[in-house]
């Protein structure tokens, strides 16, 4: 009987089944589950090939390691290694590997000269014969720099130099320019030493006005700032006194030069190179005070002929600025035979007897710069040399005078727009004296 009863509830179970699975509810249920345990089977192998390859990546990882070389990188590394390469693409690298910047300005100058120009774009003395009026554009000022940084050398010191070019040489036609060297470094700095060979400035004539009228040559040539760019060799080093003050000595030797312009009618045989010093005392105090204050000698010999011609120059140099908008800066110098320096010439001159002196000289300059804002400066300058009367000839230079003043704003973080005026004022000996006005409009674009 219970058998029966067992066969019999059997039955009816499955035939409810049955009826059940042919529901149109039942069979959407059935579906889903069908499908979930697909989807689960999926993920079951992704998650025995993820664990594969992370086994692999371990096993490389570990390879790596003990080859001393990279892991495998992410994904993220990889695009980043991706973008540096692209970078790299762009920068400038030389043929050993060192980074080399690129640097200088793309410089516009229109201008106005008066009728004592000498047919110069921007004359450093006024010339004797008048002509008429001149004014023109020119982008020969230009500038392209490199600057580039080397290895470690011995005893922990640093290498780096620069190399500054310009378009001034050659005539002043549009098409008539020569590309030149201005200055250049190959440096060698330690923490307190640095050793330098190069092309620069007189170590005792280091600063400059602010001007983008007077760049090819520095401002105010022959007209108190000893200026000529020449192959030299100096060592500096550096005494910190306290963390706000303390002294810089520099020495070197200096390649002198007769200047192409001297209006002597002798030869001097080539120059012989001079050597030369300075000291400097340097002071800081708040957030922008600063004093710097250097004197400075020069000396060497040139020969014309039998005649020894000494060259002897002794230099004072200070930048000065008490205040974080007010800045002062000039140098005054005193000596014989100047011009080697890049000063007014003559260098020296033949007395009436028949005796060949060098000729004594006083000269100097001074600027005030005012930094308005930071994108407006206003600049005076001015500066005279002046040459010993009873050591010149019929004609020579005298004395020559220039005095200019600028403003220069920043239209944007790389382009400055300048406009400068001034006059230069040139006494011949036993002629008189000559004046040219320039004034001038500058744009640069720095790169």
């Amino acid at each position: 009987m219970k058998h029966h009863a067992a066969n019999l509830l059997f039955f009816f179970g499955t035939a409810a089944t049955s009826l059940a699975q042919n529901t149109p509810e039942m069979r959407e249920v059935l579906s889903r589950l069908e499908r979930l345990e697909k989807e689960n089977a999926a993920l079951t192998e992704e998650l025995r090939a993820l664990r594969k390859d992370l086994a692999a990546a371990e096993d490389r990882t570990a390879t790596a390691r003990e080859r001393n070389d990279q892991p495998p990188v992410s994904e993220s590394d990889s695009i980043n290694r991706t973008r540096i390469e692209e970078l790299s693409q762009t920068k400038v690298e030389s043929s050993q590997k060192f980074p080399i910047k690129v640097t200088g300005m793309a410089l516009f100058n229109a201008y106005l000269n008066g009728q004592n120009n000498g047919g110069s774009v921007n004359p450093p003395v006024a010339s004797l014969g008048t002509a008429d009026s001149t004014g023109g554009a020119t982008l020969s000022q230009s500038t392209i720099g490199l600057l580039y940084n080397g290895p470690q050398t011995f005893a922990g010191g640093k290498v780096s130099g620069s190399l500054f070019m310009d378009f001034f040489g050659g005539s002043t036609l549009s098409i008539g320019h020569l590309f030149r060297i201005r200055t250049a470094s190959i440096n060698f700095d330690w923490t307190n030493t640095s050793f330098m060979v190069g092309q620069d400035k007189p170590i005792i004539s280091p600063r400059d006005p602010d001007s983008l009228a007077q760049v090819g040559v520095s401002p105010l040539t022959g007209a108190g700032n000893p200026w000529l760019w020449q192959p030299q060799i100096r060592v500096e080093q550096r005494f910190k006194l306290s963390s706000s003050n303390g002294f810089r000595a520099q020495a070197g030797v200096f390649q002198t030069s007769i200047p192409s312009n001297s209006t002597e009618p002798y030869q001097v045989e080539e120059s012989r190179p001079g050597v030369e010093g300075r000291l400097e005392y340097w002071q800081s105090w708040g957030e922008t005070g600063r004093l710097e204050i250097a004197g400075g000698i020069h000396y060497n010999r040139n020969h014309l002929g039998d005649v020894s011609l000494p060259s002897d120059v002794y230099s004072v140099d200070w930048f000065f600025r008490p205040l974080r908008k007010l800045e002062f800066s000039g140098m005054l110098f005193r000596g014989r035979n100047v011009p080697v320096l890049g000063a007014l010439p003559p260098g020296f001159s033949m007395l009436p007897n028949g005796q060949i002196i060098p000729v004594r000289s006083n000269g100097g300059w001074a600027q005030m710069r005012i930094p308005i804002t930071a994108r407006l400066a206003f600049n005076f300058y001015g500066g005279q040399q002046v040459n010993r009367n009873m050591d010149l000839g019929f004609g020579n230079a005298g004395s020559n005078a220039g005095y200019f003043s600028n403003f220069m704003y920043r239209l944007a973080p790389n382009v400055i727009v300048s406009l400068e005026g001034g006059q230069v004022r040139t006494a011949y000996y036993q002629i008189g004296n000559r004046l040219n006005d320039h004034y001038d409009v500058a744009i640069a674009y720095l790169f």
